[in-house]
């Protein structure tokens, strides 16, 4: 998949303020620190359309972003960050579970996770519901530039076997190396490929 155009389209908290249009969206998912934006970021090839901080938990609205016309990528609230308050905590489960729930258009989710962390309650929460709910989805490690080779294997294989899943249904990627950009583009492709028969 080559992306040649990419727009920011609105913000939202509630069903009533999502985008109307009828084009399939990927939804991506992990905590606050995990550097979910510098990954969207990475894969569409712009510096600064996804705002990043160095303060995690700074995303507390789902952003909607427009790619070449005919796809839509959904940066959902990071969760987990203890230093947010319990206020901001509480309204972030509930407005990523009503997107999850209630949007007819979602395709697919991307899943992310920090390859120097073990899967906690809320990634296999996460996963749970998309399996009960038939939403396909991705898990990519993040950050494994930070590992040498060899731990990135061993991680791959530790996480694997702690999410149960095969290990080439997880993607290793790094925003400063651009690791598994290509990989995740084409399972993107594919998930299109698959609405559009």
């Amino acid at each position: 998949m080559i992306i040649k155009t990419v727009q920011f389209v609105k913000s939202a908290v509630k069903p009533s303020q999502y985008p109307e249009y009828d084009f399939p969206e990927i939804a991506f998912a992990g905590r606050s620190n995990v550097g979910k934006s510098s990954l969207i970021n990475t894969l569409i090839q712009r510096k600064n359309m996804v705002k990043t901080s160095s303060k995690p938990g700074c995303t507390q609205l789902i952003n909607f972003f427009m790619i070449n016309e005919i796809l839509s990528f959904v940066d959902l609230p990071g969760y987990g960050y203890a230093k947010v308050s319990k206020k901001i905590q509480a309204q972030w489960q509930p407005m990523v579970e009503l997107y999850l729930s209630h949007r007819q258009n979602l395709l697919g989710l991307i899943l992310l996770i920090d390859i120097r962390r073990d899967p906690q309650k809320e990634e296999f929460d996460m996963m749970d519901w998309l399996e009960t709910h038939d939403i396909p989805y991705l898990v990519i490690l993040t950050k494994s530039d930070k590992l040498s080779k060899t731990n990135q294997q061993k991680r791959l294989l530790s996480i694997c076997t702690r999410l149960g899943r095969e290990k080439n249904g997880v993607i290793l990627f790094s925003t400063k190396t651009k690791q598994g950009r290509d990989t995740v583009l084409e399972e993107i492709e594919n998930l299109m490929g698959i609405y559009n028969e």
